[in-house]
Parts: structure tokens; sequence; C-alpha cells
């Protein structure tokens, strides 16, 4: 007896038949690329409860590779053997295209099933993941720090044409974007400052809590995180599509150093820039709380500065400074690193250039806490 199928449509493509010995598939019509998905389906669909000895292709009207080999991973899917199942009614054509697929089914891998890690274990997946990044990061840094002691016994090996290129790009072109944010952050903290201290009638001690709170900490955390979004990606994005576009290589085959050629120059351009970066958002955050002083708290500029240059240590200054350097070595050792062991795959350089500027925002949020203890336990 013939059994119908669930959809007149699969109908066109499989019947079943069964019998005392079991399962005969029918296959009709064009079994080739274009109708694969619905070859498919219509397998699907052709389900019996007795086992499939014997495939009818007498009704076959083409058959390719593609179609095939639909039929015969339907049948690995049940459990089949297709070396087993009698192939009966084929044409000496389609026949030929089964035996040739057959013959090479062994060798046609199938994507293993993935399965859904538990909270424990994803725990535990992520946090290697994360040692193995940091143990990366730890190598880099000492490779790099390597480079850096063969150089200062050849310093004529410094290309000094490629650290002014990097120099200008990662601070000469930073320093609008720093101002700009800075000077706005300033506004913003003598604002809010400034409604609490009216209050109180402290309104002069706003330029106190602006200056020393950005000199020490806001500037340098914020011009390092602007850093790390700009720079740190940039190095990123620039040595992975290097690598992908193999020039890399092409430096190595010419005889010169990836070292002197690329990354010192970034690290060195990175670690002078910061500094300056972050003493003109103190500038700037400063000018910033002045025009809101000026306005909010009829404090005249000369009051202002009058008070800065009380309020304002040059300890507070250097304590700022001194973050910076540190800052720029992370978030340069991070892009560059990223960049230079990005797979040469597009795709993987845009996710690199994500991950370096995460993790160059985390370690320098990181790295200002540690900066805070330390600090307080010295007492500077």
């Amino acid at each position: 007896m013939t059994k119908a199928l669930d959809s007149a449509a699969a109908g066109r493509w499989v019947s079943l038949e069964t019998s005392a010995e079991g399962a005969t598939l029918r296959l009709a019509g064009d079994w080739r690329l274009p109708s694969l998905a619905t070859l498919g389906h219509a397998l699907q669909t052709a389900r019996s409860v007795r086992p499939i000895v014997g495939i009818d292709g007498q009704a076959l009207t083409a058959l390719d590779t593609a179609g095939a080999l639909v039929m015969l991973r339907h049948l690995q899917s049940l459990a089949v053997d297709p070396t087993a199942i009698a192939f009966d009614n084929f044409s000496p054509v389609h026949r030929r295209v089964v035996e040739v697929v057959l013959s090479r089914l062994h060798e046609i891998t199938v994507d293993p099933v993935r399965h859904r890690r538990g909270i424990v274990a994803e725990i535990g997946f992520q946090t290697e993941s994360l040692g193995h990044l940091l143990l990366g990061h730890l190598n880099f840094l000492g490779y790099v720090a390597g480079g850096i002691g063969s150089l200062l016994g050849h310093p004529w090996r410094l290309r000094t044409q490629e650290l002014a290129a990097q120099f200008e790009q990662v601070g000469i072109r930073a320093i609008p974007v720093v101002a700009l944010v800075t000077f706005l952050i300033g506004v913003v903290f003598a604002y809010l400052l400034g409604l609490q201290a009216a209050r109180y009638g402290a309104n002069i001690f706003v330029v106190d809590g602006v200056a020393i709170g950005m000199a020490r900490e806001f500037a340098p955390i914020l011009v390092a995180v602007i850093i790390a979004g700009r720079s740190g990606a940039a190095f990123t994005a620039q040595l992975g599509t290097m690598k992908l576009t193999e020039e890399t290589d092409a430096i190595r085959v010419l005889g010169l150093s990836p070292m002197d050629v690329l990354i010192l120059p970034r690290v060195f351009a990175l670690v002078v820039a910061l500094p300056l970066l972050v003493f003109v958002g103190d500038v700037m955050s400063n000018l910033g709380a002045m025009a809101m002083a000026a306005a909010m708290l009829d404090i005249t500029p000369a009051t202002y500065l009058e008070r800065l240059s009380v309020a304002l240590s040059m300890r507070h200054l250097w304590v700022g400074l001194a973050k910076a350097p540190v800052f720029a070595l992370f978030i340069a050792v991070i892009g560059i690193r990223m960049g230079m062991t990005v797979s040469r795959d597009t795709r993987a350089i845009g996710a690199s250039t994500t991950s370096t500027v995460v993790q160059g925002i985390v370690s320098v949020i990181l790295l200002d806490a540690l900066f805070a203890v330390v600090f307080q336990a010295l007492e500077i």
C-alpha cells in the first residue's frame, strides 16, 4: 500500500510504500540543487514506523550530487546504513551519481552538536579564557620591554619619522576631542558642586573640588578612556589590516623588525602624548568650571584663579600626570597585541577592535583604583 504524505507539495517528490519486509522510498521529479530545501522538507514528511529497506528511482527526472547527498544524509539521520539499501529502477546516470556520492560520504564531516554549557561550566570557561588573555598580555608586555631594552643599546634603530607620525595621530589630532570633553565635564562638575555649595554659602570651595578632583582623578581617567577608544582601537584596526594584507610578513621579508617599525613607535608616541593630553584636560576642565562659576556662583575669573593657586598644589597635579604614562603603556600594549594576533579574517578585525576598547577602558579603571589605594596608603 502507498501512504500519502502530509502535504501535496511533498508528494511531488517522495512517496512511501510499506510492506512486510519494510518501507521503500519512491523518489520523483527534479532532485537537483535549486530544489534542495523542498527536498529536505519532503523527506522529513515521509516517515515510517518500519525501517527503510529500499529506494526506488523510476520516477526521477533529474538527479545531481546535491540531491543524492540530501537523500543519503536523510538515511543516516534515521540510523540506516546507506550501503545496505537497495537502489532500484535508477537509470545508469542517476545510479552513477548515487555511487559517487556514496563513495565519498565518509569524507563529509558533520558539524558537531553544540551543547549549551551550564552556569558553572560557563563561569569556568570564561575564567579560563580571561586567564589566557591576561597571560598573553603579560607575555607581550615582556616582549615590548625586551624591545625597549634592545633599543637602549642601539638607539639609532629608533625610527623617528614613524614616531613623529604616530605622535601626530595619537597626540596632536586628539587635542580637540580631549579639550571639548574635559571642558564640558568641568562645566558639569562645577554645576553639580555649586548646587550643593550654594546652600551653605561655600561657593568658593567649588574651585577646590573641581581643581583637585580633575587634576587627581577625572582628567587622567577621562582622557585615558578617550584615548583607549580612539588610539587603542586604531592600533588594533591598523595592525590587524596589515596582518590581513600580509604587510607584516613583507616587513619581515625585507629584514626589518616589526618591533622597531610597528610596535615601539606606537608605544613611545602614546606614552609621551597621554600626559600632555591630561594637562590639556586639566586646563580645559578648569576653564569650563570657571565659566560656570562666573555664571552661576558669581565667582569672577580673577577670584577663581586666585583660589586655584591656593587650592591646587603641585602634588595633586603630579599625581594625575604620573598615572598617564602607565595608562598609556597598558592601552598601547592591549591595542597592539590585539592587532598583531588577530586571525586572518575581516570579521576578526572588527571583533578584536571592539575587544580592545573594552579591555582598554576596564584596564584604565582598574589601574586608577590601584593607584588610589597605593596613594592612600602612602598618604600622597
